[in-house]
């Protein structure tokens, strides 16, 4: 098992909750990002930024079983159907029996928007964000029974 960061646009207290909780629970943390960003990982994958590159080595690097970290749905929906555990920044776990919802909604907004309409951004990150991330993500670690890896 290991958790794989989608890193493009991941918030700095998700990514530090990661890896402080990759390193608690010696799990490995991969992050994938493009050549844009910064990122100090032991694990750290540099991607060029053509448009759905590092969704691409994201969905290619996740097996059954891996923790994927990601705002998005469409990635989420992919990491699923592989058998991954799939979490957002801000701590909701992405299932199964709600993708359909969330990918058409993502589809009614992008209409919408190419249609000369406005939606709503995401709000403010705050601090309860960062601490409900933090928890969600080791209860799920704390679920999964340890076995070795690499």
């Amino acid at each position: 098992m290991k958790i794989i960061v989608d890193a493009d646009a991941c918030p700095r207290p998700v990514l530090q909750s990661c890896l402080e909780l990759g390193h608690k629970y010696d799990v490995p943390v991969w992050t994938v990002a493009s050549f844009n960003h910064h990122i100090e990982s032991d694990h750290h994958i540099v991607v060029g930024n053509a448009s759905q590159e590092a969704d691409l080595k994201v969905i290619n690097l996740t097996q059954r079983g891996d923790m994927v970290i990601t705002q998005d749905w469409g990635l989420a929906a992919m990491v699923l159907g592989k058998g991954a555990r799939c979490l957002s920044p801000i701590g909701r776990e992405y299932r199964n029996e709600n993708m359909d919802f969330l990918l058409e909604e993502r589809e009614i907004k992008a209409k919408l928007r190419r249609a000369g309409g406005r939606t709503k951004g995401p709000r403010k990150r705050s601090v309860e964000d960062n601490l409900r991330f933090q928890r969600s993500l080791e209860k799920l670690l704390l679920a999964i029974p340890p076995h070795p890896h690499p």
